[in-house]
């Protein structure tokens, strides 16, 4: 009897470690964006964003140190405000998002590093290339809705060379960035619900 009570506590408590991660947040998509930025004729900049992406956020510490963040971003919904230069960029000669559909960033850890910042490092994916990248994260603290949720924001930004990606479609216009930066600036600004 005594090992069997043993037996069912080793049962349970290996249950409830393996739910360590379960806590799942929620994208509150109407209050999320992911935009980028790159040099344009080394004078200015031209940004964009992504009109489809989802966000998946797992984590049990209140301060998130312990988050896995997983984001899928559909790169056929790049939109810069300009249509023929949108279509360029979905063509083979930039995202090729015929081939490549989707670029995606998955976390392999949240490192603190200061009051509401981290590091949060992981894999980002784009037309078939996988590359580790270091990302800023500001955390904004979390509140209660008006509804009962609890509500909690990022800011994420980083660097990534467009380059590195397989992102260049012609070497003449792209010797040292003259037209397009090599580049290119990232900023997420993302709110979670549960």
């Amino acid at each position: 009897m005594k090992s069997f009570i043993t037996l069912m506590a080793i049962l349970i408590f290996g249950a409830l470690s393996s739910n360590a991660q379960n806590t799942k947040w929620n994208l509150d998509r109407s209050h999320s964006s992911i935009k980028f930025s790159v040099s344009h004729m080394v004078v200015s900049e031209a940004d964009g964003k992504f009109g489809d992406f989802s966000v998946n956020v797992a984590s049990d510490k209140d301060d998130f140190s312990d988050a896995n963040i997983d984001v899928t971003i559909k790169a056929t919904t790049i939109n810069t405000d300009d249509a023929k230069r949108d279509e360029h960029l979905r063509s083979a000669d930039f995202f090729d998002v015929a081939n490549h559909p989707n670029i995606t960033f998955k976390s392999k850890s949240m490192k603190k590093t200061g009051k509401g910042t981290y590091k949060l490092s992981g894999d980002f994916t784009m037309r078939g290339v996988t590359k580790p990248v270091t990302l800023d994260v500001k955390f904004g603290g979390t509140q209660k809705s008006p509804w009962g949720q609890t509500v909690a924001g990022f800011k994420i930004t980083g660097k990534i060379n467009r380059k590195d990606y397989g992102v260049s479609w012609s070497k003449l216009l792209d010797q040292g960035g003259a037209v397009v930066g090599d580049v290119v600036d990232l900023v997420a600004n993302i709110e979670i619900t549960k």
